[in-house]
């Protein structure tokens, strides 16, 4: 691997460990030396991340719809600032410019991000992990739900494990590197296969 992208909130949420867990993971990504790709904002977690990886030494890549640079508001101290014309386009060159991505705490534009990389890997059209840091129990009812979704026969267990997650950013960042793109698991779920 050669970048991360990092999926965060533009807000910074309500505990602190939300923001702690944002310097921690992108300080380790650089330590690792690994660049950070992100959404190329100042505010939130994501100005949070993007900081941190700098203070490190690292480079940072942004990305941001220009719909989006008054009301995020641009960093202006990245390695490299990338200027799109909507969200889709935004999305396709931060999955072309990493090797893996990490959904740190966020809200629904965190959530898009994640479900799609999630989508992409699952339909084989790239072989990068993608994982979330379930910081301080956020993600626990969503990681239930994907199981339910295995439960229920709407996703195969092989593409639920496909998607990684911790607690803790070096136990996640171990299980990047060592990831491995599940072989022949299928897309589709038949209906004989339910009987």
């Amino acid at each position: 691997m050669k970048s991360i992208c990092i999926f965060c909130g533009a807000s910074w949420g309500r505990k602190k460990e939300f923001e702690q867990a944002a310097i921690t993971l992108s300080k380790e990504i650089v330590r690792r030396g690994y660049r950070v790709v992100y959404g190329g904002s100042s505010v939130g977690l994501m100005g949070v991340v993007a900081d941190a990886a700098l203070e490190a030494g690292g480079e940072v890549i942004g990305v941001l719809p220009d719909a989006l640079m008054r009301k995020e508001v641009d960093h202006k101290g990245l390695t490299e600032l990338h200027i799109v014309d909507s969200m889709h386009t935004r999305k396709a060159m931060m999955v072309e410019l990493s090797d893996g991505f990490v959904s740190l705490p966020g809200g629904a534009g965190t959530m898009d991000e994640m479900f799609e990389v999630w989508t992409w890997g699952m339909l084989g059209w790239h072989g990068k992990p993608s994982a979330l840091l379930n910081v301080d129990g956020y993600y626990d009812h969503l990681i239930k739900f994907f199981d339910n979704m295995v439960a229920e026969a709407f996703v195969k267990q092989g593409h639920r494990d496909m998607l990684i997650v911790e607690e803790q950013v070096t136990a996640l960042l171990d299980r990047m590197e060592g990831y491995q793109a599940p072989q022949n698991v299928g897309k589709w779920i038949t209906k004989e296969s339910l009987t």
